[in-house]
Formats: C-alpha cells, sequence, structure tokens
C-alpha cells in the first residue's frame, strides 16, 4: 500500500461535492481540496477512473502525489491532522 495525497480545483459547487463525498470514501481530508488516501494499487485504479467519471477536465483539475514508505517520514505538518501512516510502518 501507497500514500496517495489527492488535490483539486474545481469551480463547479456539484461537481466539487461529489468528488470529496467520493475521496470521503477511500481516505480522510486533510484540507479543503486535500485528501490523503492509503490504498493499494488496484484500489487506487478504480479511485482515479471514478473521479475521471465526475470531473470536467477542461474546467478541473486533480493532482496525485504517490508517498512511498520510504518518504513519509520526510513530510512534515504544521497543525491540523497527523500524516496518514502506511501499515507497518512507523513515524518518529
Amino acid at each position: 500500500m501507497l500514500l496517495y495525497v489527492v488535490t483539486y480545483d474545481i469551480p463547479s459547487n456539484r461537481r466539487r461535492r461529489r468528488v470529496a463525498a467520493l475521496l470521503e470514501g477511500y481516505g480522510r481530508r486533510v484540507q479543503w481540496s486535500v485528501f490523503e488516501c492509503v490504498l493499494p494499487s488496484p484500489l487506487f485504479a478504480e479511485l482515479k477512473g471514478r473521479l475521471r467519471r465526475r470531473v470536467n477536465l477542461e474546467e478541473d483539475s486533480i493532482r496525485f502525489y504517490v508517498v512511498s514508505g520510504h518518504t513519509l517520514g520526510q513530510v512534515e505538518v504544521w497543525g491540523g491532522v497527523p500524516v496518514a501512516t502506511l501499515p507497518g510502518s512507523t513515524i518518529v
């Protein structure tokens, strides 16, 4: 499993609500338009497919950042919720 950070900028309220609702089923919201999702690769592929059907790429922007177990310890969080952890990993 990997940690995927999903961010979006969607001007349509309806599409933005639909994207947020979908992402809440796969991870946790850490900022208004940022979600952290700890997923196996097949589930991440499923998420991307479902997201693709909900956005208009001429108006919307979605970004996916992959954080591996190797780089997870380098993530800095100032305030808010702590970074998600991968199964079997420890953040020091």
